[in-house]
């Protein structure tokens, strides 16, 4: 195993001299992405409505192709999904992404070319170790097995030759991987694409908890399920003493803040390291690439082009839309992509600040429409994520989940309110705590909920709801939607999520 490690690691750091071009050639490399897909596409359909063959620069591409919503483009890639070729991208669809679509009821499908699986999610999956290995070159990642949390898939029922499938992304992901990964991961894939979740985390668990396991990958909030369940059936302290050797946890789709301290009680190891990916449904977008830092590189060659809306200028009917070259650090934006998953100028409904802008780094700020702004004080998923990790601190606290809506003025009532629901691994050490804890750290970060917050004149103290353990699940199973991709709306500017989940306190 030590000659496979060496080899392994050999390999990947050539990646780094890649790397390093985009960084320092930022707009060059954008600009050969984009008029790559422009002449990949020309001859689909999407691409001769839009005139693709007279466009030879971003000025002609934001003249001529409209952005789009997932209403938008839904009717090309339900073409495609019904066995139409070379509709938004010349080469046969034979898989689809289902997005959870935390933003509607209506699960979204996206995508998922050949050209976008191997440039895109793999080479965003290698470069995660290469990064990680470039960092910590003493690493004996390659000694062990990745355990990998994934969703599943199944046959695409408008595609009347059955030929095409779709499912959570990172089951399509894991359906496909090459041999040699397949045989550096864990469970058995048949195992990993379980789609009877419950079952699912029984059965890995009792394949994993033998292995040598030196890494995990997947979704925080599952993978603690998972752990809790190996720790439950080996009666072991913690995951330390059933995998020794594990050195790494590889994280994404939601904010690790509030789960930071509970994965240090669960994996008390010194050497436990802990890496953020930003990889979605329709494309491998960020990866954490410095130690001290989680702020995520922005990765600029994976056949993604990259515009922004900033975000005082969305909803407006023709907002301002910028290239990478014009975004400025500080500022918040909306994520427009056009892809080699045939994705045009689409809105993924997903806001981030950037950190930098040499080289670009990101951090991911919320979502377009997870935001609560009912009485103009404009919360965002970062700033409740950030007050609810600093009211935790305070009371020795640990969440699993948490959910926040406004509570509107009414004829009675000329005040309004956030009303919140957050389930514990851990309980506060005092509940009154930090309830105001939290109120006023999000005072601290957000001067508009701190105006609204003055003398109650707006908004009174919020309502906070303490739920018992298996809360957010219970709701997730009764909607069909526990496991996989699906995640729990932090935020919402309506009361449709909070209202149902309410129902189950």
């Amino acid at each position: 195993m030590e000659v496979i490690n060496s080899l392994m690691t050999w390999i990947l750091k050539h990646r780094i001299r890649q790397i390093e071009r985009f960084k320092n050639n930022p707009h060059e490399v954008q600009d050969e992405i984009l008029l790559k897909l422009i002449s990949t596409a020309k001859k689909t359909q999407f691409g001769k409505k839009y005139g693709f063959s007279h466009i030879s620069s971003y000025e002609d591409f934001a003249r001529q192709v409209p952005t789009h919503d997932y209403e938008g483009i839904k009717p090309y890639i339900e073409q495609t999904m019904r066995g139409e070729n070379n509709v938004i991208w010349p080469t046969e669809v034979t898989w689809f992404s289902k997005s959870s679509g935390t933003t509607s009821s209506r699960s979204k499908f996206i995508p998922v070319t050949e050209e976008s699986l191997e440039e895109c999610h793999y080479k965003g999956g290698k470069d995660m170790l290469s990064l990680y290995i470039n960092n910590y070159p003493d690493t004996k990642l390659f000694t062990g097995k990745s355990l990998s949390i994934g969703g599943s898939h199944q046959i695409n029922p408008l595609d009347e030759n059955k030929n095409s499938k779709y499912g959570d992304i990172s089951a399509v992901i894991m359906q496909n991987l090459p041999l040699w990964a397949q045989l550096a991961r864990t469970p058995s894939l048949e195992t990993a694409l379980m789609d009877e979740w419950e079952a699912k985390i029984q059965k890995m668990a009792e394949e994993t908890l033998k292995e040598n396991v030196t890494s995990l990958t997947g979704v925080p909030t599952w993978t603690l399920v998972l752990l809790q369940r190996i720790l439950e059936m080996t009666g072991k302290n913690n995951i330390s003493e059933v995998w020794p050797n594990l050195e790494v946890f590889f994280h994404g789709a939601v904010a690790f803040g509030p789960y930071r301290s509970l994965f240090k009680a669960l994996i008390p190891s010194p050497g436990m390291r802990y890496m953020e990916t930003y990889n979605a449904s329709e494309g491998f977008f960020g990866i954490q690439d410095q130690k001290e830092s989680e702020e995520l590189l922005l990765m600029l060659d994976y056949g993604v082009y990259y515009e922004f809306i900033p975000m005082e200028e969305w909803g407006k009917e023709d907002p301002c839309i910028i290239p990478l070259e014009a975004v400025e650090a500080g500022q918040n934006y909306a994520i427009l992509i056009s892809t080699n998953g045939g994705l045009w100028r689409y809105k993924i409904g997903d806001t981030v600040k950037f950190t930098s802008t040499s080289p670009y780094r990101i951090k991911i700020s919320g979502r377009t429409k997870h935001f609560i702004n009912a009485f103009g004080e404009e919360i965002i998923v970062e700033n409740a994520e950030r007050a609810i990790e600093m009211a935790c601190e305070a009371t020795d606290a640990t969440i699993t989940n948490f959910t926040a809506a406004p509570v509107y003025f009414s004829e009675n009532k000329n005040q309004g309110a956030h009303e919140w629901i957050i389930e514990f691994a851990k309980n506060p050490s005092d509940a009154e705590l930090f309830k105001s804890q939290l109120d006023e750290h999000l005072r601290n970060i957000n001067s508009d909920y701190d105006a609204k917050r003055y003398h109650d004149m707006v908004l009174k103290k919020p309502i906070i709801h303490f739920a018992t353990a298996g809360t957010f699940e219970k709701w997730l199973k009764s909607r069909g939607k526990l496991g996989g991709q699906n995640k729990v709306p932090r935020l919402s500017n309506n009361r449709e999520y909070i209202d149902d989940i309410l129902k189950w306190l």
